[in-house]
């Protein structure tokens, strides 16, 4: 025995020295946009970044002490409006319900006003349809990263058009993510469809527990996308993401307007428990960033550990329900994933 735990020992020591890793199986490939990695992979080079370190599985919340494991746990964000579309805050746990198929479940958490951090994608349509409004798209977003972005928030920047390109990395620099907004370039074209679906992606490689949230300006006239309609859906629901979608109408004439992308958007974002908002003039734009702000400092979130458990890569439906004359928002499934 005492023999075989040496060659044993020997023969992981060889392995380590060789720079042999099981967790490196996922490879880094130098030729793809972040979006694009597969999940944990590395670049090789551990001196030149510090982020090499594989994440944590996202059921596992890990301190220096203990491990926490949240087996099967289900978040969901939840946001409350009043008749005048205002925010509800302050609502005890009892005034909520929540359903998965149907099925009353107990809420496990409760919290009447997260502060799970933020992770925000913010994508710009920058096709030559919504070049008329550009300028003050970008005085609008840049006002709303100065308000939105606090302590352990980060946000990134995209522009699309034909295709997607990532104009700052995840981060909270509020002047490094201004001057990415300054850059949206103007292109032909409107890929709405890959804009969610890499949006979504880029947000599932963040950290786990916090939230995730894609704010689209577009006009919502979708021409190029190389992915679908239930691609996108699909995976804005497997990243558990919030999507916020601004439409800008430069024709406002429905008869004169390409509105298939109009309402598939406005399908997904309703799906994912996010909004839809349609300014009539470009000043209408700090006023909605203003809300969505507002909205997200305010949000309920509820967790419960789903009873019966659903089978694995499966959609589940929720509902949650709230006492009292208010709306309520929040994702309508979520995927269950393999067990």
């Amino acid at each position: 025995m005492r023999s075989h735990l040496v060659c044993w020992s020997a023969a992981l020591i060889f392995l380590a020295c060789a720079g042999f890793s099981p967790l490196a199986s996922a490879q880094y490939n130098p030729n793809r946009p972040p979006w694009a990695q597969k999940p944990g992979a590395t670049s090789g080079n551990s001196s030149s970044n510090a982020n090499t370190t594989p994440s944590v599985p996202p059921d596992i919340i890990q301190d220096r002490s203990t491990i926490h494991v949240n087996v099967n746990l289900v978040s969901v964000l939840v946001s409350v409006l009043d008749d005048h579309n205002r925010p509800a805050p302050d609502l005890p746990a009892k005034s909520f319900q929540l359903f998965e198929e149907g099925l009353p479940q107990k809420i496990a958490v409760f919290e009447q006003e997260t502060q799970q951090p933020l992770d925000l994608v913010l994508m710009i349509d920058a096709s030559l349809s919504a070049k008329m409004d550009m300028p003050e798209e970008r005085s609008a977003a840049q006002r709303f990263i100065q308000q939105v972005i606090r302590q352990g928030d980060r946000l990134a920047v995209y522009a699309f058009d034909e295709d997607v390109i990532q104009l700052s990395q995840f981060t909270d620099n509020i002047a490094q993510l201004q001057s990415a907004v300054q850059r949206v370039p103007s292109g032909g074209g409107t890929s709405i469809y890959d804009a969610v679906y890499l949006g979504a992606r880029a947000l599932e490689l963040q950290g786990v527990e916090r939230r995730r949230v894609i704010i689209l300006i577009t006009d919502g006239g979708e021409t190029t996308s190389h992915m679908d309609f239930d691609a996108a859906r699909n995976e804005a629901v497997k990243a558990g993401a919030l999507l916020y979608t601004i439409l800008v109408r430069a024709v406002k004439n429905e008869g004169g307007r390409n509105t298939a992308g109009e309402h598939a958007l406005q399908t997904i974002t309703d799906m994912t428990g996010g909004a839809m908002f349609f300014p009539i003039q470009s000043g209408d734009m700090g006023a909605i960033f203003d809300q969505i702000n507002r909205e997200l400092r305010t949000q309920y979130r509820l967790g419960y550990y789903p009873n019966p458990r659903g089978p694995a890569n499966t959609y589940r439906t929720i509902v949650v329900k709230v006492t009292g004359n208010y709306s309520v928002r929040h994702r309508k499934t979520y995927y269950t994933g393999p067990k």
